[in-house]
């Protein structure tokens, strides 16, 4: 059952080794196992997991959600014969929370984060016969500093808290790479309207006299093949792609662009070479794509772009926050864009690059977003910000990425209408992510209480039922316009903080809808509820009726994709069953084609 596919599809190597599978696996509620060398390699440990599924989950094969902040693994690893002479790469796709890495006794590492990737050079410590890989993780269940996202810190689920996620969540791996050069990290920067490309190559290791070949295809047709010495660990290379040989069509029938109706893709492979003899070799893709806004309005290659998103949060019954299958990442994006959808927000968890992949592929917008802390300290500055600063290295090329919400709803920043600290940090995360993406559109605080912000995402989900007459009609005119909307009438919070103000950045309800519809037959919750498919369908009408019939908005996301856990108010079941036909919910979302709005 284990996850087989390749875990990092933008720096993709032939040869890998997947640590995935049944690991040993013991508890440690004493934290007594550092101080009694637990790392060792004759230590036996009581149980078996499933990596990469979390011990709470049930492909864990231990499912309990009992609080043990402290975990051990540890499994045999028999690294290729072949391999020997290279340098060994230990990857890890995430694990929460701390992290310290022993092989064959020795440590080799740490990471601090439970949401983003991170690697360590192992080679030194390897015996290539029965090498032992033990990792100690440390969760604090209760502490509510780290980014935590929706992983509750008491024991039982409730409202909008769920189960924690604790240790290895997502794929361990080991590859081979050159002993003496290697290529650490690419990142591609569409420059749209020059019809460039933009190439960041990071090499490790000795560079002298190396050569690095690069060849970009588009739909097979080589467009590019260029070689150079390399003379610098940070090299930069612009190649322009439109020499006649791909056509620059208009945008609804562009050949070239990546949007959701139109996902292409280039194809990148990059060799590096000592001499004639090719000692590196990655493949990745990118997609041309620009992002701006202008005149209220979100811009998708230089036209103006409605967004339908759908919230996501990225949980699954069996797995928790790690889908059992790559198959499941897809099957949400092909669902969500049945139902009409262009594009997702991605909530309160940064997710496994396979879906960034698919939604790459099949054309769907994402929002990322990080795991928020709930509450405000000199640690929670730190932690966030070195979690932005991974998220963003690990996700830079996708293309499906546009906008990036670093807080949602003042979660980490509770007293930020009033403390000035907390304001200087929403607008020094803004800042910090726009000074090394460039890119994409940063929100400042999802929900309300925004500093500086690039959309202006607000909350609403004061629609009401169909019996609240009154509730409704002061739903539909507090989206009419633009003063309305800014008012703080939504959630009895000012949209924006004292000193800060809306500068004609587009407006979008990033949050509303969530009617509860139970279809498992469990105790659940909604913020309204329907009875029926048929008033399911007819209450999912009725919201957006009002708020595609607002004249500022430039954009929604409806609360939510599936139900998740105690939560019925999916449009699909938690185990994406469909409540209602599909394309009830497509034809209401495609009733109304908006196109310049916002103005």
């Amino acid at each position: 059952m284990y996850r087989e596919e390749y875990p990092r599809p933008s720096l993709v190597r032939e040869n890998w080794l997947n640590l995935n599978g049944q690991w040993a696996f013991a508890f440690d509620d004493k934290n007594e196992g550092l101080n009694e060398k637990w790392f060792h390699p004759d230590k036996e440990f009581p149980l078996n997991i499933e990596v990469p599924f979390a011990f709470q989950s049930k492909n864990s094969g231990i499912h309990t959600n009992e609080f043990h902040d402290y975990v051990w693994y540890k499994r045999t690893i028999n690294v290729p014969e072949e391999w020997k002479g290279q340098r060994i790469l230990l990857h890890f796709g995430a694990v929460d929370y701390q992290t310290k890495i022993y092989l064959n006794g020795s440590f080799v590492g740490e990471h601090i984060g439970g949401h983003t990737s991170f690697s360590l050079d192992v080679t030194n410590e390897l015996n290539f016969e029965e090498d032992v890989l033990t990792v100690y993780v440390f969760d604090p269940s209760e502490d509510e500093r780290i980014p935590r996202g929706k992983q509750y810190w008491k024991k039982e689920s409730r409202a909008i808290w769920y189960t924690r996620t604790t240790g290895i969540w997502q794929t361990v791996w080991l590859e081979p790479v050159a002993k003496q050069t290697y290529i650490d990290n690419l990142y591609f920067t569409p420059n749209f309207d020059e019809g460039e490309i933009k190439i960041d190559y990071q090499f490790a290791g000795d560079i002298l006299k190396k050569r690095v070949k690069t060849v970009i295809k588009y739909d097979g047709q080589t467009l590019i093949e260029d070689e150079n010495v390399i003379h610098d660990t940070y090299t930069k290379k612009s190649y322009y792609l439109f020499n006649n040989e791909v056509e620059r069509s208009d945008y609804h029938g562009a050949g070239w662009t990546w949007t959701p109706e139109t996902p292409n893709l280039y194809d990148v492979s990059i060799e590096v070479y000592d001499d004639e003899q090719l000692i590196d070799a990655v493949d990745s893709y990118f997609g041309m794509r620009k992002v701006h806004t202008s005149e209220g309005m979100v811009f998708l290659n230089n036209r103006p772009y409605y967004q339908k998103l759908v919230l996501d949060q990225g949980y699954w019954p069996d797995g928790l926050m790690t889908a059992t299958t790559d198959e499941d990442y897809k099957r949400d994006i092909e669902l969500a864009k049945k139902m009409g959808f262009n594009g997702c927000r991605k909530h309160q968890k940064v997710e496994d690059p396979r879906f960034l992949y698919w939604a790459d592929k099949l054309g769907f917008i994402v929002w990322g977003e990080c795991a928020s802390p709930s509450v405000y300290s000199e640690d929670t500055v730190a932690y966030l910000t070195n979690e932005w600063l991974e998220i963003i290295k690990r996700d830079y090329n996708h293309p499906c990425i546009i906008t990036w919400v670093p807080i949602n709803e003042s979660w980490g920043v509770p007293e930020i209408s009033v403390d000035r600290r907390q304001q200087h940090f929403s607008q020094a995360i803004y800042h910090l992510i726009h000074s090394i993406d460039k890119t994409r559109l940063v929100i400042s605080n999802d929900g309300w209480e925004m500093t500086e912000t690039d959309i202006c995402a607000v909350h609403s989900y004061a629609h009401g039922t169909v019996n609240e007459t009154k509730k409704y009609e002061a739903f539909t005119e507090s989206l009419k316009n633009k003063a309305n909307i800014l008012s703080p009438s939504h959630n009895r919070r000012f949209v924006y903080n004292h000193g800060f103000a809306h500068k004609g950045e587009p407006i979008l309800l990033t949050e509303f809808g969530g009617i509860g519809f139970d279809m498992s037959n469990e105790k659940g919750w909604g913020y309204t509820t329907a009875f029926s498919k048929k008033d399911f369908i007819s209450e999912y009408g009725r919201v957006l009726e009002a708020v595609l019939s607002s004249e500022v908005l430039h954009g929604f996301c409806y609360t939510q994709l599936t139900d998740v856990e105690q939560e019925i108010n999916g449009l699909l079941t938690y185990d994406r069953q469909e409540k209602v036909p599909l394309e009830e919910i497509k034809k209401i979302n495609e009733a109304w084609h908006p196109t310049t709005i916002g103005k």
